[in-house]
């Protein structure tokens, strides 16, 4: 019985330590924040939101357009659905929810959000822009306008991945 209860003890002091650690660990973690710009926030900067959460679920993003439309578009929507990602139920909202929170990170997707992008004055650590085409002004068959939003999916895609291997996942770990 003395053996049970000395195993009991240190298995207990061995478990406080683990989650010392452990929390020990959540403290030095940085946790990222980042705000991703369009002009109506419902289609490139909602996919590129769905991305960058799937790479990192520990990151905080999120998504404003400086016109938002309110809704999102059904054909990002389906086209994220297709790589495994559903951005259903994100909203499409305006910037000014976010002008009074700090940020790591605020992505501009369009040149319209880049040109009229609000200052964010000493609450962004890093202002970046990466355009894409915006694929619901695709005009022709529905064939082409869907091959043109996979297309832009699919470039989202990878330069987002390209900026979360070259410069968040640094900052995050």
């Amino acid at each position: 019985m003395f053996v049970v209860l000395r195993n009991t003890n240190n298995l207990s002091h061995l478990l406080r330590q683990k989650w010392k650690t452990f929390f020990l660990s959540l403290t030095n973690f940085k946790h990222m924040r980042i705000l991703i710009l369009c002009t109506g926030n419902s289609c490139r900067s909602q996919m590129a939101h769905g991305f960058l959460q799937s790479f990192d679920a520990h990151l905080t993003v999120r998504s404003a357009g400086t016109a938002a439309s309110g809704k999102l578009n059904e054909k990002a929507v389906k086209a994220m659905a297709e790589t495994g990602i559903d951005i259903s139920d994100h909203t499409s909202d305006a910037v000014e929810k976010y002008l009074d929170e700090a940020w790591d990170y605020v992505i501009t997707v369009c040149g319209g959000a880049n040109e009229t992008c609000p200052a964010f004055v000493g609450k962004v650590k890093h202002r970046r822009h990466i355009g894409f085409d915006d694929p619901s002004h695709a005009t022709g068959s529905q064939e082409f306008i869907w091959s043109e939003f996979i297309r832009v999916r699919d470039e989202i895609k990878e330069r987002f991945f390209k900026l979360y291997i070259e410069e968040i996942k640094a900052q995050v770990i």
